[in-house]
């Protein structure tokens, strides 16, 4: 099976054309893939597919073989495969997730893309649509004590589920991400787990934040992430609605339009190197 492995803001991903090619068991795959020892190493899976109703399809398992609604990272990824590849040549399409269409502008240069432009959608505030057992409406800067520590919470869902912390400045460095992320990750108040973001903000147009992806652990970036951050941030009136997120893999430009309600995400497509991968030999 051929594969390519690629990344956006360093959200790195093995990424399979399956008009080509054939995966009877994604999310078994995934777990076998993934292995940063034993396999290629990444994030996850990303299978590109056939859409009856968009440009083309996409799904996405973690590297512990979960299915994820949506990536934003992975989505511009995908945009630069299939222009590279000749599969289409416009600027704008349209690309079918579980957490509905997304629209992707890309930007190329010399028959390639190199950044991407993805209108991510309206975030959820909403509790029930996130999920998360909260008994209002909304979770907005509410402190929850998860047992190893309080921590004041913002929840969004930007088709998936994601906690924003705000930290003091430098809090986000010195962070044990791998034992406070998994424990909120898997507590009882989040149905379907949840992503954790932890952000200190450097200004009214830039941030920085830690993500701590369910089913992933800790990744140099996520997409969905950076949204859900945009979002809290101008909730909690530390962000303004244009602004820059960076995380360990890069910089992410956010925009959270006020006439749509949709949030827009701009970063990087990156191609790193073609594969072929034998299960006979794992």
């Amino acid at each position: 099976m051929k594969f390519t492995k690629m990344h956006g803001t360093g959200n790195d991903y093995v990424y399979v054309d399956c008009f080509v090619e054939k995966v009877d068991n994604p999310a078994e795959l995934a777990v076998r893939i993934s292995d940063r020892h034993k396999g290629v190493g990444s994030d996850g899976l990303v299978l590109i597919m056939h859409s009856d109703t968009c440009d083309f399809r996409m799904r996405m398992f973690n590297a512990d073989g979960s299915e994820a609604q949506m990536c934003g990272n992975a989505s511009r990824c995908i945009a630069k495969f299939v222009y590279d590849r000749g599969y289409i040549s416009k600027k704008i399409i349209t690309l079918e997730t579980q957490a509905g269409v997304k629209i992707l502008e890309l930007f190329p240069e010399n028959g390639e893309v190199h950044r991407v432009k993805v209108d991510m959608g309206e975030p959820a505030l909403e509790t029930s649509e996130i999920p998360v057992k909260w008994s209002d409406k909304t979770l907005i800067n509410r402190v929850v004590d998860f047992g190893r520590g309080k921590y004041a919470l913002t929840c969004v869902s930007m088709g998936n589920p994601h906690a924003v912390i705000f930290t003091d400045a430098g809090g986000i460095d010195g962070l044990d991400l791998e034992k406070i992320g998994a424990k909120i990750e898997h507590h009882p108040m989040f149905p379907e787990r949840v992503n954790v973001e932890f952000v200190e903000i450097v200004s009214p147009v830039h941030a920085r934040m830690r993500v701590w992806e369910r089913g992933s652990g800790e990744t140099l970036a996520c997409g969905t992430g950076a949204c859900a951050v945009e979002a809290a941030a101008v909730l909690n009136n530390r962000l303004e609605r244009k602004a820059t997120v960076s995380l360990p893999g890069g910089d992410l430009e956010l925009e959270w339009n006020e006439e749509n309600n949709h949030i827009y995400m701009t970063g990087d497509a990156v191609t790193v190197f073609e594969g072929e991968w034998n299960d006979d030999k794992n």
